[in-house]
């Protein structure tokens, strides 16, 4: 009797100390971990950075952009990225302005033709004209972590399906336009407006109230693809309209 109790503890020890090692294993291994199948998540709401709005797109079909890319690592190894998953300096993934979170993106290198595959899960870069700020360890792959900044072409791939990429749907079709200014003082805005309308033809003002402030956003142009939009807004970028975006019309 005595010893069938014995050998009952002795193999519920050997259980527990197997459960221990995998958890802690499990631990070790999931720390920083980043899902390689993100399933696409809900549309951030619009944000205020350094006094300036802005507004994340729903879709990303069809999404390109040009302009340069920078890195970040060491200082935000661990911390929460916008998403709230922890970042891992050394996996492959990106902070972008406005392109939804999970999305994956090819970001090319214009100079060496370099590519590398990242997955958007925080926000940023909010520096100059930088367009994506890649994990060190995505830098590494194509040459910015040696450069330290470099001109790069984004384009969007899709959300991950298995060994695949898949769009939810036709995104690329709907009705946008572009936001060039953002008063907190009404008459300042409807007054910007109007002389938008005189040069451009179509211009309008929409308001939304950010922590307790009300902003009276000014938009120029409409346009009936995201691809036709981004292309304009570069066109009014390069006319003055400095860190205008593409905003959907609601």
């Amino acid at each position: 009797m005595t010893r069938y109790r014995l050998q009952i503890t002795g193999t519920t020890n050997i259980i527990i100390l197997l459960v221990i090692t995998l958890l802690f294993a499990g631990c070790a291994r999931q720390r920083y971990a980043v899902p390689d199948t993100a399933p696409p998540q809900k549309i951030s709401k619009p944000y205020v950075v350094q006094g300036k709005r802005y507004e994340p797109l729903s879709t990303a079909d069809g999404f390109v952009q040009e302009g340069l890319a920078s890195f970040y690592g060491r200082d935000f190894h661990s911390r929460k990225t916008s998403n709230g998953e922890l970042f891992d300096m050394h996996g492959l993934t990106a902070a972008h302005k406005t392109l939804p979170f999970g999305v994956y993106v090819r970001v090319e290198h214009r100079r060496t033709g370099k590519e590398v595959v990242v997955r958007i899960n925080d926000r940023g870069p909010f520096v100059g004209n930088r367009i994506i700020d890649l994990s060190e360890g995505a830098a590494s792959r194509i040459g910015v972590l040696q450069e330290g900044v470099a001109a790069v072409r984004i384009s969007t791939l899709g959300y991950k399906s298995g060994d695949s990429y898949r769009q939810l749907a036709s995104y690329d079709k709907g009705s946008y336009t572009i936001q060039v200014g953002a008063f907190t003082v009404k008459e300042n805005a409807y007054r910007y407006r109007d002389e938008l309308k005189k040069n451009y033809g179509v211009a309008d003002v929409q308001d939304s109230w950010v922590k307790n402030i009300r902003y009276y956003r000014v938009r120029v142009g409409r346009f009936e693809s995201l691809r036709q939009a981004q292309t304009s807004r570069d066109d009014y970028e390069q006319k003055g309209f400095k860190g205008c975006f593409v905003v959907a019309v609601d």
